[in-house]
């Protein structure tokens, strides 16, 4: 197996453009179906909105964004991987930070339709706290818990 050097960080508005093409290519990969936001939106979700209530960090490899994820201490609010860089431990890894840094227990939400999602979290000690759908694209989901032991 190929191995990567690969470098979390903070997140910067200089790889604004990279990260929401891998968010975008990811997701819709994942949900099979197209993001519901246009692009420029999206941009300013990630730049303005998301970072007034979390942390987001990126998995860089060289200059290349292969991950990111946006979490405080409670709550997972999102986590996407490169289509090319999945199965490689880049989602473990940032997963671990965002366990590192919470209050011992962490909440997120994952979309229904995405069995390879929810195969990680569950390996990654999460459990089904609740089902429903309350999101934009109108897709059952399923919040899930860990707490740490």
């Amino acid at each position: 197996m190929k191995q990567y050097n690969i470098r979390i960080t903070p997140y910067s508005s200089k790889y604004a453009e990279q990260t929401v093409n891998m968010w975008r290519d990811s997701k819709e990969q994942a949900i099979g179906q197209k993001e519901i936001h246009d692009f420029e939106s999206h941009v300013y979700f990630l730049n303005h909105i998301l970072p007034e209530q979390f942390q987001i960090d990126l998995a860089l490899i060289d200059e290349e964004v292969v991950g990111m994820i946006a979490y405080n201490n409670r709550e997972i609010s999102q986590l996407y991987i490169h289509l090319e860089y999945q199965g490689i431990s880049i989602g473990q890894t940032l997963l671990d930070k965002a366990k590192a840094q919470s209050s011992g227990k962490l909440t997120l939400y994952t979309f229904e339709v995405n069995e390879k999602a929810q195969r990680f979290y569950e390996k990654h000690g999460f459990e089904i706290i609740s089902r429903g759908h309350e999101n934009e694209e109108n897709l059952p989901d399923i919040q899930y818990q860990w707490i740490s032991k």
